[in-house]
């Protein structure tokens, strides 16, 4: 069922406070009573990007609070990335410049068949052992990538794993879609 624009608003409305708040290291807006989708325990990523420039990205598959309240905790977690927070931490100035973008997860469902995913509608999940790594469904369309393409490029740069151990009987591989919105 698609997040209707009232709470899309309100999603966004909590992570650029949060934002606010995790540069002035102030506390966490309050999520008061959320209803409806907000209730509901979902998995997210926030995403930051300042003129075509990632500044963070994270997010949870693994729901442990309601969506408002996930979309709070990802939004202060992206804005202190440990890729980006070294090479120049978000600032209260650079706040107006940043794009918004959050992304509400559906559950992740094992593929017996990996290249059976759908470019540019699955997001990918791939597990082996202690390793793992995930992309977002327009990561593939965005680089132009194919399925094979996609998932090598999945086990390789985000789970250090070989590039085809996603072939691997003992390398689960997940798919998942999103609904992304931005602000």
């Amino acid at each position: 069922m698609p997040i209707s624009p009232e709470a899309r608003s309100e999603l966004m409305r909590l992570a650029r406070a949060s934002l606010a708040h995790t540069v002035a290291n102030g506390p966490a807006p309050k999520v008061e009573s959320p209803q409806g989708v907000l209730a509901e325990k979902r998995g997210c990523f926030v995403t930051l990007t300042n003129r075509g420039a990632l500044r963070g990205c994270i997010g949870t598959f693994a729901p442990q609070w309601p969506l408002a309240q996930a979309v709070v905790r990802m939004a202060a977690a992206a804005c202190r990335d440990g890729r980006f927070v070294y090479y120049r931490p978000v600032t209260a100035e650079e706040l107006p410049q940043l794009t918004v973008e959050v992304s509400v997860l559906s559950q992740l469902e094992p593929i017996a068949d990996p290249l059976s995913l759908e470019v540019g509608k699955h997001g990918i999940y791939v597990v082996r052992g202690a390793n793992s790594g995930c992309f977002l469904p327009e990561v593939a369309t965005d680089q132009g990538w194919d399925a094979e393409q996609f998932l090598s490029h999945c086990c390789a740069g985000k789970a250090n794993l070989a590039p085809d151990a996603w072939r691997d009987d003992k390398t689960q591989v997940y798919v998942f879609t999103s609904e992304k919105f931005t602000d």
